[in-house]
């Protein structure tokens, strides 16, 4: 395998990484800025929609929130380790690749944007509040939602390459 040039790897995503960053952050901070804490304060946009400000001290869907705090630390350690190894990923692959690059890109700009609320909050700020009746799904933010569809486009892809390496046998 021939090493290959910044520009012909897949690095070259990175731009997406940091408009899932910006977007994750800048989201952030205008609902920490306009919307009150907590139920009282959500905001009914849909009949199964709802914009609610609440912290995280966990990992997706709450995971290891009432831990003792050590898991601020174990989380903030595992975003940077994906986003390096996704990363090192990325200069390995080629750019033309985009639908891998581009999960790549989805999953450390989600990581990284959560990673900074950990560090400058202490908590990871969500708000995204889906439900049917009474039953709510765990809020999440824009940077869970980058994770997810990083995470389905590399499934996808790992079908499709399945589905291609079968059909160059044939």
């Amino acid at each position: 395998m021939t090493d290959l040039t910044v520009k012909q790897s897949g690095l070259r995503w990175l731009w997406l990484a940091l408009l899932v960053f910006v977007a994750d952050i800048g989201s952030k901070l205008l609902v920490m800025d306009t919307m009150g804490y907590g139920w009282a304060n959500r905001i009914e946009i849909l009949p199964f929609f709802n914009l609610l400000y609440v912290h995280n001290y966990g990992a997706a869907f709450s995971f290891l929130s009432d831990a003792s705090g050590w898991q601020r630390w174990f989380f903030s350690i595992i975003a940077l380790g994906v986003s390096g190894l996704l990363a090192y990923w990325m200069r390995k692959t080629p750019a033309a690749e985009i639908r891998v690059n581009a999960a790549y890109a989805m999953i450390i700009g989600g990581a990284l944007g959560n990673l900074f609320d950990r560090l400058v909050h202490g908590f990871v700020v969500d708000f995204l509040d889906f439900y049917i009746g009474d039953k709510h799904w765990p809020a999440f933010n824009l940077a869970d939602t980058a994770i997810c569809i990083g995470a389905a486009l590399i499934i996808l892809d790992g079908f499709l390459q399945d589905k291609n390496s079968k059909t160059a046998k044939n």
